[in-house]
């Protein structure tokens, strides 16, 4: 099929719900992908902070084969090995005791707000039930979630919005605690904002969150769709600041690009999921559950998280060297592979520059180009991705 039909029928039969940028991409190998036309781009977007182990990793590969000739879905009236053995393998690796599987990263903060009501109204009282999260944060799409994110442009039309959620402003703990009071269930965050900037908070905030919870009994809900899976340096986020949440969600890289999703918490919290509490028809299925215990394991084995950190240190040591001689450069932040370069001005047109010259990256709001290439990205890859982000850049008028 050519090109063109496509992109009309993508215009005629699809809801117009998103930006895409004006290519079709057919094939994907390791941090590589081609157009309909057969023009081959870096991808420093890693299908939106998903594809850890790049694109059509082996060990994924044959997994999906193996798994789709085995069993794709029972449902869950039925005990199946991968959803079993890949939630033995995400509590024996992180500081859960229990996991639920879902689809996405949205349906992963669901079950976590589902979860802290119920915990809150039956350890507490009735009337606790408030959440909240931070101004500039993002937690999904479903009415919920983009309740809970703290952007109002994802929630414009669909007020009116749920009952029960307060925003503070990120990385500030004398706001969370003045907010704090005795409705209060649940405190939710990103450990590092992707979405909203690719912002880093000051070391001390997550162990002050994690006090003011235990303070005053709230759960502490860390938001690790993006963070997770060695994006940041370590296998989770929460990791680098030494305290632990009573509730993670994890989704995005967690089958490399095949739907998952999955909550986790302590045993005391996840008591309050009694049978019937929560469901889902595909969630925990054997084919996704295959290829997330594949992706997981070749993660830890291959020490991907430390890879991250080295490769996010190179990437980040670069691009700082660009400031000096390209003023419209006001930060670059990140941990990991996971870094956001703010400009003066709109990235628009950088993105624009960079995809015509083979590199494809992410914004995240108007002025923060955001970098997330797989985790198995080559010094020969940064140092060509930084090569056109220079060039994108030298094109912008003084």
């Amino acid at each position: 099929m050519d090109t063109k039909t496509l992109m009309q029928w993508s215009e005629s039969y699809l809801m117009d719900t998103y930006a895409r940028y004006p290519l079709c991409l057919v094939r994907g190998e390791g941090v590589r992908v081609w157009d309909s036309d057969g023009k081959e781009y870096l991808d420093f977007t890693g299908g939106l902070v998903v594809l850890a182990l790049g694109h059509c990793h082996p060990r994924v590969v044959g997994t999906i084969q193996e798994q789709a000739a085995t069993l794709i879905q029972t449902s869950n009236f039925f005990h199946n090995p991968p959803a079993i053995q890949l939630a033995k393998l995400l509590a024996e690796h992180s500081f859960a005791d229990r996991i639920f599987l879902s689809n996405s990263g949205a349906e992963a903060n669901e079950a976590a707000l589902k979860l802290v009501r119920k915990y809150a109204k039956e350890t507490f009282s009735s009337d606790r039930y408030d959440i909240i999260a931070t101004r500039n944060s993002f937690h999904g799409r479903t009415l919920a979630t983009v309740t809970a994110t703290g952007q109002e442009k994802y929630q414009h039309g669909f007020e009116p919005l749920m009952p029960g959620f307060k925003h503070v402003p990120y990385n500030d703990l004398q706001a969370m605690e003045r907010s704090i009071d005795s409705r209060t269930a649940a405190v939710l965050v990103e450990p590092i904002q992707g979405e909203g900037g690719v912002v880093v908070p000051d070391d001390g905030y997550l162990p002050g969150l994690r006090k003011l919870c235990d303070e005053s009994g709230a759960l502490l809900i860390l938001d690790e769709i993006q963070t997770g899976m060695g994006r940041t340096g370590a296998l989770w986020a929460y990791q680098h600041s030494g305290i632990e949440p009573d509730i993670m969600t994890v989704a995005k890289a967690l089958a490399n690009g095949i739907p998952i999703g999955a909550t986790l918490a302590t045993e005391r919290v996840a008591a309050a999921f009694t049978r019937g509490s929560h469901g889902t028809t595909f969630g925990g299925n054997p084919f996704a559950a295959a290829v997330a215990i594949a992706t997981l394991t070749t993660l830890l084995e291959d020490r991907l998280s430390e890879r991250a950190a080295r490769m996010g240190r190179l990437l980040l040591g670069k691009l700082e060297a660009l400031k000096p001689s390209h003023p419209v450069v006001r930060e670059v932040r990140g941990k990991g592979l996971l870094i956001g370069i703010e400009l003066t001005r709109p990235v628009a047109p950088v993105v624009t520059a960079c995809r015509e010259q083979g590199l494809l990256v992410l914004t995240a709001g108007e002025n923060v180009v955001r970098l997330a290439p797989p985790l198995i990205v080559e010094d020969a890859h940064v140092e060509r991705a930084v090569a056109i982000l220079t060039s994108a850049l030298g094109r912008l008028a003084p």
